[in-house]
C-alpha cells in the first residue's frame, strides 16, 4: 500500500474514525490488529507469499518467551543467532547465493525492522526488563505496526506498551496539529521528493548513459548534481513519510518516536547520525556500540587508550549499520564508508581536543566561516557516501575509476565548499525572517489563516501531483 496513494488516505481515515468509536485501550488494540493485517494483506496477493514471514514471527516470539523465561546468557546468544540467521536467509543476502533461497516469491518489506524490535526484546528480556510474558497480540501489534513496518521508526516495547494502556484522549488543537503534520508530510513526499526524483533520475540517467563520454571535470560536476539530488529526494521522503505516520499515530493514540532533528544543522559526522534516522542510530548505540565499547575497556584499561577505544567501535557500528542498509557488496562499500566517517570524526575531535584543548576546541568551531565550512564537509561526506544506494557494484567502480582519486577529492572539495556557502546564505534569510516574524505570529496563529495555509498546501500537492501523474514510492522500505 502505498503511502501517497488514495487507498492509503481511506486506510488511515477509516483507522482513525473506527479508533474514534472504540477509545479504550482495548479497543484500540483491536482496531490496531485489523490494521496491521489488512496493511500486510495489501503487499500480498496469496497465503503462501506471507507464510515466511509469519513462521519468522513465531520464531521469534518463541525465542523471546525463552529468553525470559530462563534469564540466561546461552539461551539468548542461540536466540540471537538464529533470529539473525533466519532474517539473513529470508532477505536473500547475495553471499548466500541460491542455496538457501525459498522456491516461491514472498513479502521481505518490513522484515529489518521487525528483526530490530525482536532483538530488542530478546535482551531486555535477559536483562530482567520483562517481568511479564508478552501476549501473542502484543507482540503482532509491536512488531508489525503498520506505522512503523515498512522504515521504522523503532519503538521501544515498554513505550508502545504503556502508549497501548492509555485510553484515546484528543482536543481540539491536538487533532489540528496531528492533521497539519500529516499535510507537512505529504508536501514533503508529494512535493519536494517528487521534484527532486525528478531531477534525479534525469540526471542519473545521463551520468550513467554508455554512449555518453563526458570530460572528468563534466563527469564530476554530474555525479555532485546527482549525489545531491538524490539525498534531499531521500531526506524529504524519508522525513515526510515519519511526519505522516507521527501525525497518524497522534489520531489513534499513538507516540510514535520522532526520526529527524534538523540533519543539515549538522556539523559534524557523529552530530549528522544523531539527528538523521535517530532510533536505527540509537538503536546501534545502545545494543552494539556501547557493550562492544564495554568490552574494548575491560581488555584495554589503560586510559591513555580510552579515545581510540570509541574509534574503534564507532568504525564496527557504523559499518554494521551500513552494511544493514542491503544485501549486496555495494552495500560493504556503504558501511565502509560510514565506518570510515565516523572513526575519523572521533580521530579529528581527539588530534584537536589534545593539541588545542577542549575550551580553545570549542570557540575555534564557533566561528561562522567554520560552521559553514563543517557543515558543509559533513553534507558533502554523506551524499557522496549515498551514492552507494543508487549505484550498484559494477557502476560505482566504474564511476570511481573514471573520476580517479584527483577527480573524488575535487568532487568532496567543491561540493563542501558550494554547500557550506548555501547555508551560511540560508542561515542569514532564516535570520532575516525571524526578525520580522513577531509582528505576523498573531495574524498566522488565526484559525482562518492556519486553515488557509493547510489548504493551500493541499492545493500544491495536488498541482504538483497532477504534473508528475504520481509522488515517488517511499524510498526506505527497500532497506
Amino acid at each position: 500500500m502505498a503511502f501517497t496513494s488514495l487507498t492509503f488516505i481511506a486506510f488511515i481515515a477509516a483507522v482513525v474514525l473506527l479508533t474514534s468509536l472504540m477509545p479504550s485501550p482495548g479497543g484500540r488494540s483491536g482496531v490496531l490488529l485489523a490494521a496491521n493485517l489488512v496493511f500486510i494483506g495489501s503487499y500480498v496477493t496469496s497465503a503462501e507469499q506471507v507464510a515466511p514471514l509469519a513462521a519468522f514471527l513465531v520464531l521469534c516470539f518463541v525465542l523471546i518467551e525463552a529468553v525470559r523465561r530462563s534469564r540466561s546468557s546461552a539461551v539468548l546468544g542461540l536466540g540471537l543467532a538464529v533470529a539473525i540467521g533466519t532474517f539473513i536467509v529470508l532477505k536473500k543476502f547475495s553471499f548466500l547465493g541460491d542455496t538457501f533461497t525459498l522456491p516461491f516469491p514472498y513479502l521481505i518489506v518490513g522484515l529489518s525492522y521487525i528483526l530490530f524490535r525482536v532483538l530488542h526484546l530478546m535482551i531486555d528480556a535477559r536483562q530482567g526488563e520483562l517481568d511479564r510474558p508478552v501476549s501473542p497480540l502484543q507482540f503482532f501489534n509491536y512488531t508489525c505496526n503498520f506505522l512503523a513496518f515498512n522504515a521504522g521508526p523503532i519503538q521501544r516495547y515498554q513505550d508502545h506498551a504503556a502508549n497501548s494502556a492509555r485510553p484515546l484522549a484528543l482536543d481540539e488543537d491536538k487533532v489540528y496539529r496531528a492533521f497539519a503534520r500529516v499535510i507537512k508530510g505529504f508536501v514533503k513526499v508529494g512535493v519536494v521528493s517528487a521534484i527532486f526524483n525528478y531531477l534525479f533520475e534525469n540526471m542519473s540517467a545521463r551520468l550513467l548513459d554508455p554512449a555518453a563520454h563526458p570530460a572528468v571535470p563534466v563527469l564530476g560536476a554530474m555525479a555532485v548534481a546527482a549525489a545531491v539530488f538524490y539525498t534531499v529526494y531521500l531526506y524529504a521522503n524519508f522525513a515526510g513519510y515519519m511526519d505522516i505516520v507521527i501525525g497518524v499515530g497522534t489520531l489513534i493514540g499513538q507516540d510514535v518516536p520522532e526520526n529527524f532533528n534538523q540533519p543539515f544543522l549538522a556539523r559534524n559526522f557523529l552530530d549528522f547520525w544523531s539527528r538523521w534516522h535517530m532510533t536505527l542510530s540509537d538503536w546501534f548505540k545502545t545494543y552494539l556500540f556501547n557493550p562492544l565499547l564495554k568490552v574494548l575497556a575491560t581488555r584495554f584499561t589503560s586510559p591513555k587508550s580510552g579515545p581510540y577505544l570509541g574509534v574503534i567501535a564507532f568504525f564496527v557500528t557504523f559499518l554494521v549499520m551500513g552494511v544493514w542498509h542491503g544485501t549486496t557488496a555495494v552495500f560493504v562499500v556503504y558501511g565502509l564508508l560510514m565506518g570510515a566517517g565516523a572513526s575519523i570524526n572521533k580521530l579529528w575531535q581527539v588530534f584537536m581536543t589534545q593539541r588545542f584543548g577542549k575550551k580553545r576546541y570549542k570557540a575555534l568551531g564557533e566561528k561562522t566561516l567554520a560552521i559553514g565550512l563543517a557543515r558543509g564537509m559533513t553534507l558533502s561526506y554523506f551524499a557522496l557516501a549515498l551514492s552507494c544506494l543508487w549505484l550498484d557494484m559494477p557502476q560505482l567502480a566504474g564511476l570511481v575509476q573514471r573520476l580517479g582519486v584527483p577527480g573524488l577529492l575535487a568532487c568532496y572539495a567543491g561540493l563542501s565548499v558550494a554547500a557550506g556557502i548555501a547555508f551560511l546564505v540560508w542561515d542569514a534569510v532564516v535570520a532575516l525572517l525571524q526578525s520580522v516574524r513577531p509582528g505576523v505570529t498573531g495574524v498566522s496563529n488565526g484559525v482562518i489563516v492556519r486553515n488557509l495555509a493547510l489548504a493551500l498546501q493541499i492545493l500544491v500537492i495536488l498541482t504538483v501531483a497532477s504534473f508528475f501523474h504520481k509522488a515517488p514510492e517511499f524510498v526506505y522500505r527497500a532497506f
